[in-house]
């Protein structure tokens, strides 16, 4: 824990980075093909409504059943004609599930599958959900879903501006679309739960975000009057400045939600957990990539296409380059200092040059 805690602080401070911006394209096609993959599965195998949003009836048997949830299905199916889900609750008592059938059928059904499960037809619970009452239920959710996003576009274009709304738009459009297209893998229901937890986690998605863009919009304030960092250089280290604090989030939001999904939902049964543990697990993984991996780096490419931003971008290069180009020639000087440093000196007799007036108009050396 210790060296994470370092790690962040490095990160923090700028003396370590990973360049999340720079490699953006990366990103961006990894994002493209899980949300393609979404899409198809939704496509190919649809949702699995549950009955609140298509009407039907549910069955409920007293507790402690002796009964297997598969011989239930079978049971189920073969009185309605219809695919039934069965679900085992916490008190080991049974919920039948069966869409599309009336008051009429639901009667009928009932006294056959108390026929089958050796109960009274008094013991077993029956609830109705109408069609209309479903269909109801949907379009308050789609229109729940759109004034959710109408309103956060306002809120970010009036707190930071408008480019930051459109990225993380795109970032929340990119964590419903995978939240759905795993629904329609995995085959889970789909229920009011559900709605639920993808509306909480468009919330979280949108938490890491607005942290990350408050330290971008503090740290490229007059960015222009500067020429050490390009606006994508400062959108890196906002990144690498709040990613430990991002992770550290996640994983805590993760482990109670992988508790309710993986031991809630698969080893004690309880099924009516799955619907919503599923959204806030995928949904909040898939919210802590798009604000480290999608949102940012979209803003950085969107203010990188300002005129202001691209003469800043060549100042920042040219000056880069003026100084690499320094220290080659520094480098280069001192290879030819050590040259000269290291040739050989000269060893032997030097030849003196001698007076041109010595001895001039004498016989001799001496002096008279």
């Amino acid at each position: 824990m210790s060296k994470l805690g370092n790690l962040g602080a490095r990160l923090h401070r700028g003396e370590i980075s990973y360049d999340f911006v720079g490699k953006r394209k990366i990103w961006y096609g990894i994002s493209i093909l899980i949300t393609i993959t979404a899409i198809v599965g939704l496509a190919v195998r649809g949702l699995n409504m549950g009955i609140e949003f298509q009407g039907g009836a549910v069955f409920t048997t007293p507790t402690k059943m002796s009964t297997s949830v598969a011989k239930a299905e079978e049971y189920a199916d073969n009185a309605s004609g219809h695919q039934a889900v069965v679900q085992k609750l916490g008190n080991g008592s049974l919920r039948i599930q069966i869409a599309g059938i009336d008051t009429g059928q639901s009667d009928k059904i009932k006294q056959e599958l108390a026929k089958d499960l050796d109960l009274d037809p008094e013991k077993l619970a029956a609830d109705l959900v109408g069609p209309s009452w479903g269909e109801q239920i949907a379009n308050k959710a789609w229109e729940g879903l759109a004034i959710f996003m109408v309103l956060v576009v306002i809120y970010l274009a009036i707190a930071f501006e408008w480019r930051m709304a459109i990225a993380a738009l795109v970032a929340l459009i990119h964590d419903i679309t995978i939240t759905t297209g795993i629904y329609a893998l995995v085959g889970f229901e789909v229920t009011p739960g559900t709605v639920i937890g993808l509306l909480t986690i468009l919330g979280y998605s949108l938490y890491d975000t607005v942290v990350v863009f408050d330290s971008l919009k503090e740290q490229t304030k007059d960015i222009t009057k500067q020429t050490r960092f390009t606006y994508s250089d400062i959108a890196n280290r906002s990144i690498n400045g709040t990613l430990v604090r991002s992770i550290n989030t996640t994983v805590v939001a993760l482990l109670p939600v992988a508790g309710l999904l993986f031991i809630g939902g698969g080893f004690l049964g309880a099924g009516t957990l799955n619907d919503i543990s599923l959204s806030l697990f995928v949904g909040l993984a898939a919210g802590a990539y798009s604000s480290i991996f999608i949102a940012t780096p979209l803003v950085a490419d969107l203010k990188e296409r300002e005129p202001a931003m691209k003469a800043l971008t060549k100042r920042v290069l040219a000056k880069r380059a003026q100084a690499a180009a320094g220290e080659d020639l520094a480098q280069t000087r001192g290879a030819g200092d050590d040259a000269d440093d290291a040739a050989p000196a000269v060893v032997g007799p030097r030849n003196q040059p001698a007076s041109r007036n010595r001895g001039r108009g004498r016989t001799s050396g001496k002096r008279r």
